[in-house]
């Protein structure tokens, strides 16, 4: 380690300053912005082969890249969080459990989950070495200790972005596209209709790379241009109640929060102490990224096929920055758990409903079903419980728009096409429907 702060400026390179928080050089150094408050000061650190040394500023692609000045506002105001330098922290066992200590110490979490957020605050310090990421979030009533969750665990996060205070959702596209950093959000304290729908766009496109948000800008030629906004990377997210889109509720690691009473030796109020602690965590975490960001990658032996896709495809980044066996075991086991009330939830679905009628009726006949047949099985068992009329056009809609299951006509009917009898077993696995008698449909 070298505590020299270097400071050459080439004067002709003043004016082409660009201001940055984090980088990777072309030699394979990471470069990150530490805030120094005490000093008032802001500098770069970077890093490379363990060791690591200060600049003011640095070349880099034929840019002279500079950190932020200590008095923009998004760091006066603690809208977003730094290190102040690299820490040693021991082993890494040592340092989840010194983030794990901070979170019981201020936070009231089921032991799972308070395990599960140890772990997601080492992820987020390397989730740029991942393609796609779960989302944390906290799910309960005002009063129920969401905010205070966001606020401890966010603390200790990959450069926290707090927006939950911003008056309206527009910055929030250009500080997370500036900063890359790990969103901590309150969906609570967006109260319009427009504002609740940017943000749910954010939280559709920012698990995977590769999917910006475009928004409309306005030019110096009262022109509109779309701008595209990177919103890839770990988010912190409470709500009063469920998403209504079941794919964005299955990026959701959940917690529910007020289910007992708060235990007594949590403080009400946050001191400076809790600040200073959480620094140094952070300071910590910081040299954890210098050492790991380009040793941890998605491990492929640790998908769960047993599983939605999509589950394997959240959990494994997770499972990935985790060397403990057991940890690992009761993360898997929350998936399994997550899995099954994935197919229950389905289970209520008229798609089901009309698989379950499927699957009895080409268990049985000795012919594929025809939609006529699906239509009569569906209305004398569950027509009762729609207010509409039971009909072969809405039924077979469902067949071809929901399941994307085929029909062809066959002796003047239309029937399930015999293509579709891969994509039928699927559907039944899926859907939570015995996949044992399956396997010898008659009418296929």
């Amino acid at each position: 380690m070298n505590e020299e702060i270097k400071t050459t400026v080439p004067n002709t390179q003043k004016e082409n300053a660009q201001p940055t928080i984090s980088a990777t050089l072309a030699d394979g150094s990471i470069v990150e912005m530490v805030y120094r408050p005490q000093e008032q000061r802001t500098l770069f650190c970077i890093s490379k082969n363990d060791s690591w040394t200060y600049e003011t500023s640095i070349l880099s692609g034929g840019h002279r890249l500079v950190p932020y000045s200590a008095n923009n506002n998004l760091i006066k105001n603690d809208v977003v969080l730094f290190p102040s330098e690299p820490e040693e922290y021991g082993t890494e066992q040592e340092l989840v459990q010194s983030i794990q200590a901070f979170i019981r110490r201020y936070v009231d979490v089921t032991p799972l989950f308070e395990k599960i957020a140890s772990y997601y605050v080492l992820l987020s310090w390397v989730y740029d070495a991942f393609s796609e990421l779960p989302y944390l979030r906290l799910r309960g009533d005002p009063g129920s200790g969401k905010t205070r969750f966001l606020l401890t665990v966010g603390s200790l996060c990959y450069k926290p972005i707090f927006a939950s205070g911003a008056s309206t959702v527009s910055p929030i596209f250009r500080i997370l596209d500036a900063v890359r950093g790990t969103l901590i959000i309150d969906e609570g304290d967006f109260r319009f209709s427009d504002e609740q729908a940017e943000i749910i766009k954010i939280l559709n496109n920012g698990n995977a790379k590769g999917f910006p948000v475009l928004r409309s800008e306005a030019t110096g030629k009262h022109e509109y241009s779309p701008t595209a906004y990177t919103v890839f990377g770990p988010k912190l997210v409470a709500t009063r109640g469920f998403f209504q889109d079941r794919a964005l509720e299955s990026r959701c690691l959940t917690e529910e929060m007020g289910q007992f009473k708060l235990r007594e030796e949590i403080p009400i109020n946050l001191t400076q102490e809790y600040k200073e602690n959480a620094l140094h965590i952070r300071n910590k975490l910081l040299l954890f990224r210098f050492r790991n960001r380009y040793h941890r990658s998605v491990e492929e032996t640790l998908v769960d096929r047993s599983i939605e896709p999509r589950l394997s495809q959240i959990f494994v980044p997770l499972l990935s920055v985790i060397k403990d066996d057991n940890a690992r075991k009761d993360l898997y086991e929350l998936a399994r758990q997550y899995n099954r009330e994935l197919i229950a939830d389905r289970g209520m679905d008229i798609e089901a409903q009309v698989l379950e009628i499927i699957h009895e009726i080409s268990s049985s006949n000795e012919t594929r079903p025809s939609v006529k047949e699906i239509t009569n099985w569906f209305q004398a068992r569950y027509g009762e419980e729609y207010d509409r009329k039971v009909t072969a056009k809405w039924i077979g809609s469902v067949i071809r728009t929901k399941l994307h299951l085929k029909t062809q006509k066959s002796d003047g009917v239309f029937r399930i096409a015999i293509s579709e009898l891969p994509k039928l077993r699927r559907l039944f696995e899926r859907f939570g429907i015995d996949p044992s008698t399956s396997q010898g449909l008659k009418g296929y």
